[in-house]
């Protein structure tokens, strides 16, 4: 298993540079963008991996995996970019960016124009479970990286990635289920989870075990390891105990999860 404290001191650096430059930047500097369903993240990490810049936007550049406003993408990033080297006083050229597991090599590469037109010469891509398990540094584990859309599903080994998939399903459709439950619009529901977690998880329930099948179908080969929790969807306190009484496993939940993935990608620009 990974080093907890290292991964809760990093996520705790990451969330305390939103938005705001570290003091001292030794450079050479990684960049990393998670292009998201609800949100667009830049995050900048120094030599030593530590984070010096990170900041987000709101963008609802992907829908399931697939990039359906490219133009606004585009925007975002550019956006998320120029800040970035304003703040910092340097310029970008090379960044990472991170695609859900088997969208097919079509949408993955969308990801990469997107980079591209936002101003950035040099683009690498990785899958969002592989970054995240970058940041968890898990040997043994299973990684659930629960985003807007989708969900997806790593199986590590001694350290290697031996199966990755994803399935529908995500924050999205909880948002969903409880702007239908409470008769509200989705934009408002998801700002009624955050402030009235507690309220909002007995209404969620149904759809988080959704999520829980999905973990179940896409690691049944891993029940003897933990599941790791990554992604802003289930930050929700209460939903990790949901989901372990579904799975009848250990689930693992982390502060600032929503961060896991976009550290990961940075982390996987060298």
């Amino acid at each position: 298993m990974g080093d907890r404290s290292e991964v809760g001191r990093l996520l705790a650096s990451a969330r305390a540079h939103l938005g705001r430059a570290a003091e001292e930047v030794v450079a050479p500097l990684r960049v990393g963008v998670d292009l998201g369903t609800a949100t667009c993240v830049i995050v900048v990490l120094d030599a030593s991996g530590d984070p010096v810049w990170v900041q987000s936007t709101p963008c609802a550049a992907l829908q399931d995996g697939v990039v359906v406003d490219f133009a606004g993408a585009v925007a975002a990033v550019t956006r998320l970019r120029e800040e970035a080297e304003r703040a910092l006083g340097v310029s970008f050229t090379r960044v990472a960016t991170a695609y859900p597991p088997c969208v097919g090599i079509g949408e993955s590469r969308a990801c990469r124009y997107v980079c591209e037109q936002a101003g950035f010469t040099d683009v690498l891509l990785v899958d969002e479970v592989t970054a995240a398990g970058d940041t968890l540094a898990l040997r043994d584990a299973v990684v659930v990286d629960v985003g807007g859309g989708s969900t997806g599903v790593g199986v590590f080994r001694d350290g290697r990635l031996v199966s990755v998939d994803d399935r529908p399903g995500g924050g999205h459709h909880l948002d969903l289920i409880l702007a239908g439950a409470l008769g509200m619009g989705v934009h408002e529901a998801e700002k009624h989870k955050v402030t009235h977690a507690r309220e909002s998880l007995p209404l969620l329930v149904p759809g988080i075990e959704r999520i829980g099948n999905s973990i179940r179908a896409l690691s049944a080969d891993a029940t003897d390891l933990p599941v790791h929790l990554s992604g802003g969807a289930l930050m929700l306190p209460g939903a990790d105990r949901v989901l372990a009484g579904y799975l009848d496993r250990s689930v693992i939940s982390y502060p600032h999860a929503h961060l896991i993935t976009p550290l990961g990608i940075a982390r996987s620009a060298a």
